[in-house]
């Protein structure tokens, strides 16, 4: 177990493992699970899960597995948001919830197919989820019911006796896990599992089936108010049920800890009953679909297989682009500029057709200027970037640094660099912790001149993942090199002081915090 693949299961079931004493009952019910809108814990609060869920993920943004590809993360958040949205709308999401958890979501580069959800409201999405989902709406019902753990506070509820124990020693336990399976040795996971009072059986550490049932009723009405076809949850189920039996190899690490039933998949079914299923296109799916397979697994081997991904003349349009798209991606991650370079044309030609919409569109075009700027044709790449909107948007932004700074490394466009600083600063300002647009932020500056601006933007990429302290160095540099008379900008430095006391503020509490042994 050496990647974020086995750890993100490790992770969630550890928070099972460390407290026997099971879960707490619920006053005046036999029932084990406390009744909706009932607090979980009152040692486990929700500001207690949110400092929790955060020492997390500073292990997982420094993860190597831990991926960030703009295209596939706007799509992502594309179905994510829309169920928020409805789970705030219909209650689930309550302002104590709402306050104090962060409800973002991250990609994981892994072909297994698995999500799982992170105290705090952190979900993860493994890309081989993505690659074996046919249409949005099934992925999206995986996330609901993922975003359904959350707000039921199902973690919590599972560590719901941890008044004796510290978040400390909870948070020592889980980087004990991280450490020993970076170290690659199903021993030395087991160990740090035992050494955090682990005493449950294997068959107690998936949920229960009663929190399943509840996360599948909960997320169905998400996914319905969400506006996504309610039948992508049968469908993901019957789905998932056929591959699950067929593939005993381990690729499915989500069915471990969401065990289907027959009573699971037949109450999904019935949810729909009556409702016709959605025949239309799968749409701008297919191609996300596409970019998964080919990022999942960047082996030499698996892209070689990928390359020559024909599709027959005859197979519906979309699918033919679905081919094209992947063509292009892995010949160009192949350093095959000239099949990278022809696969990327045909789909530009093939998406103009009438049959296929904007987002489409917009997704081809975005290939075409990323596979361009790779072969070295940084003119070609922006007049990709210039149909369908292509510009727009973070993936849009994020590659017209990647021109920039082009441009102006080959001696010409270097006028493009104080602009694009402005967008990126701009956009940085509504996504604080947005670290790649920092660290693009941090090279354009650097290229236009403007070294405070980097050293700052640098400073601000460390906070953004979690590393406090490297922020605090980074930003106290950019302190000492603001030194009155050398030319800085007044609101520049007034936000590097104020950003510095403010982590010099979160530094102390934390410190202050794990002597206290809280």
């Amino acid at each position: 177990m050496s990647s974020l693949r086995s750890r993100s299961l490790l992770l969630v079931l550890a928070l099972a493992m460390a407290w026997p004493q099971g879960l707490p009952r619920a006053q005046g019910s036999g029932s084990q699970l406390p009744s909706l809108g009932e607090s979980a814990s009152d040692d486990f609060d929700v500001t207690t899960e949110r400092r929790l869920g955060q020492q997390i993920m500073r292990e997982v943004w420094q993860d190597p597995e831990y991926l960030d590809d703009p295209v596939l993360q706007e799509y992502l958040q594309s179905l994510w948001t829309p169920l928020v949205t409805a789970s705030r709308r219909l209650g689930n999401i309550t302002p104590d919830i709402d306050a104090a958890f962060d409800f973002d979501i991250f990609q994981v580069r892994a072909r297994s197919v698995n999500a799982f959800a992170l105290p705090g409201g952190h979900m993860g999405v493994h890309l081989g989820l993505i690659a074996m989902t046919e249409r949005a709406e099934e992925l999206a019902s995986v996330l609901a019911h993922e975003l359904s753990h959350v707000t039921q506070r199902h973690i919590a509820r599972r560590i719901g006796d941890a008044s004796r124990t510290s978040m400390v020693g909870l948070a020592a336990m889980i980087i004990g896990l991280l450490a020993a399976s970076r170290a690659g040795s199903p021993d030395a996971a087991q160990a740090a599992i035992v050494g955090g009072q682990a005493a449950m059986l294997q068959g107690q550490l998936n949920f229960s089936r009663d929190m399943e049932r509840e996360a599948d009723r909960i997320g169905f009405n998400v996914l319905d108010a969400s506006g996504f076809n309610a039948w992508g949850m049968a469908l993901m189920f019957d789905k998932l049920s056929l591959t699950g039996r067929l593939n005993d190899d381990g690729a499915f690490p989500y069915l471990r800890t969401h065990p289907l039933t027959t009573e699971r998949i037949a109450e999904a079914r019935s949810r729909v009953s009556g409702r016709p299923p959605d025949t239309s296109l799968p749409g701008v799916h297919a191609l996300m679909r596409a970019r998964a397979r080919v990022l999942m697994d960047e082996s030499a081997t698996e892209l070689q297989r990928l390359e020559p991904n024909a599709v027959p003349e005859n197979a519906p349009a979309i699918d033919r682009l679905a081919g094209l798209y992947t063509q292009a991606l892995a010949s160009s991650q192949l350093n095959d500029t000239t099949e990278a370079l022809r696969a990327a044309d045909a789909a530009l030609q093939l998406s103009a057709g009438p049959e296929f919409d904007l987002a489409i569109r917009r997704a081809v075009a975005r290939l075409a200027a990323e596979v361009r700027l790779k072969a070295g044709q940084p003119e070609r790449a922006r007049q990709a970037l210039d149909l369908a909107e292509a510009s727009a948007g973070r993936p849009g932004l994020l590659l017209q640094a990647q021109l920039a700074l082009a441009d102006a490394q080959r001696g010409r466009g270097a006028a493009r660099l104080r602009p694009t600083a402005e967008a990126l600063q701009v956009w940085c300002a509504d996504h604080p912790r947005d670290a790649a647009a920092w660290n693009a932020l941090a090279q354009v500056a650097d290229a236009a001149g403007l070294p405070l601006r980097a050293q700052r933007a640098r400073a601000e990429a460390s906070w953004a993942i979690g590393d406090l302290e490297g922020a605090i160095t980074r930003m106290r540099v950019s302190q000492r090199d603001a030194a009155p008379g050398g030319g800085a900008e007044p609101i520049e430095l007034q936000v590097i002081d104020a950003r510095l006391r403010d982590w010099q503020r979160v530094l102390r509490e934390e410190r202050e915090s794990a002597r206290m042994g809280r």
